[in-house]
């Protein structure tokens, strides 16, 4: 199976970025990747505050507990 032609495959880091929002260097974010190849970002907020959703609708642009990472 291959993507359509305008499909990017792999991005770099100004587009992870805008797709992202802040959690693209957030400390908190981890990308998890599926079998099938697609990739999420899991909100390790999530995992001890029920405020933060487990899985954030991407790009965030606001958020309680963003952090940049060094």
């Amino acid at each position: 199976m291959r993507y359509a032609a305008l499909m990017k495959e792999k991005g770099n880091g100004a587009d992870r970025r805008a797709a992202a929002g802040l959690c693209a260097d957030c400390v908190h974010a981890r990308r998890v990747e599926s079998v099938r190849g697609s990739s999420f970002i899991l909100c390790e907020l999530s995992l001890s505050d029920p405020h933060f959703p487990k899985y954030p609708r991407l790009p965030v642009l606001a958020c309680d507990g963003y952090k940049k990472s060094c």
